[in-house]
């Protein structure tokens, strides 16, 4: 069971940042940097990785909601259970697996990340861009998880008011 918060009306993403407005607006940047500017990702890998990291974080809500983005955009959904068996047996492109190695190791076990990690990276063939990009998804989805964990926000998302879902679905709105 999630910890529910001794103060009823700060039980929400949206009621937390409204306290907090200078807070709310810097998360809103940051999401707003990685889904809409120019990326080695494409919006499907994006939507993939917050995915996965939100699952390593075991956050439902962020997962769900990143999961169905990501089938939405035509991923076959098969492959949310192979990254969670063997990234290396999963069906992505295997340019992509050393990026979701990076990830597990960096939400898991941040203190371990050497720069052999970073290396693995650079040697399948991306760039500095595609690191930082991964570092910023990676560092973005364990701050909002442990936000929804943290102020027990319902896992489904038709129960979050708008400015939470603005938080997950930035970026996405055609």
């Amino acid at each position: 069971m999630l910890y529910q918060p001794p103060i009823p009306d700060l039980n929400s993403l949206s009621s937390m940042l409204e306290k907090y407005p200078r807070r709310r607006v810097l998360l809103f940047k940051i999401m707003e940097e990685i889904m809409r500017n120019l990326s080695p990702f494409n919006k499907q890998t994006r939507e993939l990785l917050f995915a996965y990291t939100s699952d390593l974080n075991q956050c439902s809500l962020s997962y769900d909601y990143h999961k169905a983005a990501s089938v939405a955009s035509g991923l076959d959904e098969s492959v949310f259970a192979d990254l969670k068996t063997d990234i290396n047996s999963a069906k992505i492109d295997d340019k992509l697996k050393p990026i979701f190695r990076f990830i597990k190791k960096l939400t898991l076990t941040p203190d371990k990340i050497t720069l052999a990690d970073a290396q693995q990276i650079f040697d399948a063939g991306w760039d500095e861009h595609a690191y930082f990009d991964s570092v910023c998804i990676c560092a973005i989805m364990n701050c909002m998880n442990r936000f929804v964990n943290a102020l027990s926000i319902d896992a489904d998302l038709s129960g979050i008011n708008h400015s939470d879902k603005m938080l997950f679905t930035l970026g996405y709105a055609s």
